[in-house]
């Protein structure tokens, strides 16, 4: 039977071959793909899919923060500190709104977030 789904790629740690492949599968893979290790951030409804696919995954570490700028700024802090890419997760609407200074200072000074 043709669900209509892609299947998660074959080196994605939350691959589970009885489920399709979701969207945030792949978003998780990408990440383990480039190495990332830490991601700060801020649940909220666009972006639950996402946490449940981080949720399975045994090397990216996730930093709950109270306030979306804050994982913003601390994603660049790290970038600057190890050389990293920095990686803050927030939803959409008030919580990208919340990350927009962090996201331009991140931007203006070539940080790799």
């Amino acid at each position: 039977m043709n669900t209509g789904h892609a299947p998660a790629p074959a080196n994605s740690p939350t691959r589970n071959r009885e489920q399709p492949c979701r969207g945030a599968d792949i978003v998780i893979a990408a990440l383990h793909a480039e190495r990332v290790d830490t991601i700060w951030g801020y649940p909220g409804g666009a972006v639950l899919p996402i946490y449940d696919s981080l949720a399975k995954s045994p090397t990216i570490q996730h930093i709950l923060v109270r306030h979306e700028q804050a994982a913003v700024h601390a994603a660049d802090g790290y970038a600057r500190a190890t050389g990293k890419p920095g990686v803050a997760l927030v939803t959409s609407g008030p919580g990208v709104t919340n990350a927009v200074t962090g996201i331009a200072t991140a931007y203006f000074d070539s940080v790799p977030m």
